[in-house]
């Protein structure tokens, strides 16, 4: 899809590597955060030629460097994706599938005159 490499925590997309790039998950409420901090958003262009945008932002360059000060940002990014997830509708629960017949299973054939 994009190139890269995706981030998760405890099974929740946080992020995401493209190259030497670390791009964290925003939202309406995170995205202020990373502008103010300078950051870039994550961006490719596809297959057609559009220019798309995901809400990935890049971290900041001080907090690559510091555990302490990414923190924060990876806290808002895991903020973000589960603000994400709980308001999409929950998924409708699938139809169970039927299970095949058994191998070397057969019918029992069925009575003349239509009687089982």
């Amino acid at each position: 899809m994009f190139g890269g490499h995706g981030v998760y925590l405890d099974e929740v997309f946080i992020a995401i590597i493209v190259g030497d790039d670390l791009f964290l998950k925003t939202d309406a409420e995170s995205r202020p955060a990373f502008e103010a901090a300078g950051c870039r958003a994550f961006e490719y262009r596809s297959a057609e030629g559009r220019q798309v945008a995901l809400g990935y932002w890049s971290a900041p360059a001080d907090a690559m460097e510091s555990p302490a000060q990414m923190l924060p940002w990876a806290r808002r990014a895991l903020a973000s994706a589960l603000r994400a997830r709980a308001s999409k509708p929950p998924a409708r629960p699938r139809a169970p599938r039927a299970k095949p017949a058994a191998k070397g299973a057969t019918r029992a054939p069925a009575k003349a005159n239509g009687q089982r």
